[in-house]
């Protein structure tokens, strides 16, 4: 089994019994978000504050 779906099945194991597809999907979706995030710090892909506060009135 892949370590892609050995977390993936350990992510749903730890949510509660509860819980439902929706919240299973959103789980998953955060923690690839989160993953991305780090591999683009990893990378250099980032912005200083100052480039971020340039850039959010575009946004507005």
């Amino acid at each position: 089994m892949s370590i892609v779906k050995e977390e993936a099945i350990k992510l749903i194991q730890e949510l509660p019994e509860e819980c439902t597809f929706t919240d299973i999907m959103a789980e998953l979706y955060f923690r690839q978000k989160v993953e991305k995030g780090l591999k683009d710090i990893e990378e250099g892909r980032v912005m200083s504050q100052e480039e971020v506060r340039k850039r959010i009135p575009m946004y507005l």
